[in-house]
C-alpha cells in the first residue's frame, strides 16, 4: 500500500518521500512469495467487488505504464461443500455483482480440470476472470514509477517516531528528522506501534507458504490447465494454491498461523508445517504432491473483523492510516494507492470507505 500510494501521489505532482526499514521488494513483510491471487467472486464480503474491479483496471494501466507484465489471467476455483462459507460467500458476491461464474459438480470439476480429485459432496465455483499477480514485480513497478515521477525513496531507514506539528508532521527516522504536511502510515506488522495512541486492536499472524514439484503430469498443473484455487476442506479450514509458474505449485493454509510480532516472527519452517499442507495435496491434488521445493514465511496483520483500515487518524487530520489487510489486501493495492492519494490531497474519495473506518472498533 505504501509503494502504491507513493507512486499515486508522485504521479499527481506531489513531493513525496517514502520510508522502508528494509530494501523492497523484500521478504520481511506481507508482499513477497512470487504471486498473489486476484478474484471478483469475493467470499469475504460483497462490498469488496467494486473495489477489486477498480483494482483490475488499474493493474492493467500500470502494466502499460511500466512495460511489465503484472497480472496473469488463469481463472480461479472456490471449492468446498455448497453451503460452506467459502462457496456460499463467493456465490453470493457473484450473484450480487453479476460476476461471470459457473458452479461445477465434483465430476464436472475433474472433467474440466483433470488434476482435481474432490468428493462428490463438494462443488467448485469456476471464475474465469480470476488471476495471479506477480507480487515482487508489482512492487518493482510501483517503486520504479514513483521514482520516475520524482519521489524520494529512503530504504533501510526505519521510522522511529512521529508527532503532529502546527503545520503538519515531524517524522524521526534512524537517520534524520523530516517535516511534511501529510503523513501516511502503511506500516503493516508495525502499524500498532507507529499509530500509538490509537491503540488499534491488531494481531500479527505468521503464515508459511510452500512450493511442491509435480508428482506426475506436470502439464496439467500449469496456468493454461490449472486455475488458482481456494479450498474449504473443513469448516473454517481454507487452503489456497497457485498453478506451477515454473517453480512448482504454491500451496498454503489461510489464517491458520500462530500469533507473533513483526520483529519476532519465526522464519524457520517445521517439517510438520510442510506435511500439513501436503495432506491437502494428497487428498485433493495427488498430481501436485511431489517433492518439496521451498517455503517462505510472511505475516498477516489482522483486524478483528478481517476488513481493512483506511481512515484519518482520530486526533490528527494530517495523518492517514491504511492497511492492515488481514491477509487479503495485495490485490487491491493498485486501487487503494489511488484512494490514499485522493484522501491526502482532497480529503475525500469517491469510494465508500465506511467498512474501513476506525470508528467500528470503538468499545
Amino acid at each position: 500500500m505504501g509503494s502504491a500510494a507513493a507512486y499515486a501521489l508522485a504521479r499527481r505532482g506531489r513531493r513525496v518521500i517514502g520510508f522502508d526499514r528494509f530494501r523492497p521488494p523484500h521478504a520481511s513483510g506481507s508482499s513477497h512469495g512470487e504471486s498473489r491471487i486476484i478474484r471478483e467472486a469475493y467470499f469475504e464480503q460483497p462490498f469488496y467487488v467494486p473495489l477489486v474491479r477498480r483494482a483490475y483496471a488499474r493493474w492493467r494501466e500500470i502494466e502499460q505504464e511500466s512495460g511489465m507484465r503484472l497480472l496473469l489471467a488463469c481463472g480461479g476455483l472456490s471449492i468446498g461443500p455448497p453451503d460452506s462459507a467459502l462457496v456460499s460467500g463467493a456465490r453470493a458476491s457473484a450473484r450480487m455483482h453479476h460476476v461471470p461464474c459457473e458452479e461445477l459438480s465434483a465430476t464436472e470439476l475433474h472433467r474440466r480440470f483433470s488434476a482435481w480429485r474432490v468428493p462428490e459432496e463438494m462443488v467448485g465455483l469456476w471464475e474465469p476472470g480470476a488471476g495471479v499477480l506477480f507480487a515482487e514485480r508489482c512492487i518493482d513497478a510501483f517503486l520504479s514509477l514513483a521514482i520516475a515521477q520524482g519521489a524520494t525513496l529512503a530504504f533501510e531507514e526505519p521510522v522511529l517516531s512521529w508527532r503532529a506539528t502546527a503545520d503538519g508532521v515531524e517524522v524521526r527516522t534512524a537517520r534524520d528528522v523530516y517535516h511534511a504536511r501529510r503523513l501516511l502510515l502503511t506500516a503493516g506488522g508495525w502499524a500498532r506501534e507507529l499509530t500509538g495512541e490509537c491503540d488499534l486492536p491488531l494481531t500479527v499472524e505468521r503464515n508459511a507458504v510452500h512450493w511442491f514439484a509435480p508428482a506426475r503430469l506436470p502439464e496439467t498443473l500449469r496456468p493454461d490447465r490449472f486455475p488458482l484455487f481456494l479450498l474449504e476442506s473443513a469448516p473454517g479450514r481454507v487452503a489456497y494454491g497457485i498453478p506451477d509458474l515454473g517453480g512448482g505449485v504454491k500451496a498454503a493454509w489461510h489464517h491458520q498461523g500462530e500469533l507473533t510480532s513483526a520483529d519476532t516472527v519465526r522464519r524457520t519452517i517445521d517439517a510438520a508445517e510442510i506435511e500439513d499442507v501436503r495432506d491437502i495435496l494428497e487428498r485433493f491434488l495427488p498430481d501436485a504432491n511431489g517433492p518439496w521445493i521451498r517455503s517462505t514465511v510472511c505475516t498477516y496483520t489482522n483486524t478483528p473483523d478481517h476488513d481493512f483500515i483506511i481512515d484519518v487518524h482520530p486526533r490528527h487530520e494530517q495523518v492517514l492510516i491504511a492497511s492492515p489487510c488481514s491477509g487479503h489486501g495485495f490485490k487491491f493495492s493498485s486501487a487503494i494507492g489511488e484512494i490514499l492519494a485522493d484522501l491526502a490531497i482532497d480529503g475525500r474519495s469517491d469510494v465508500d470507505l465506511t467498512p474501513f473506518r476506525l470508528t467500528r472498533f470503538r468499545g
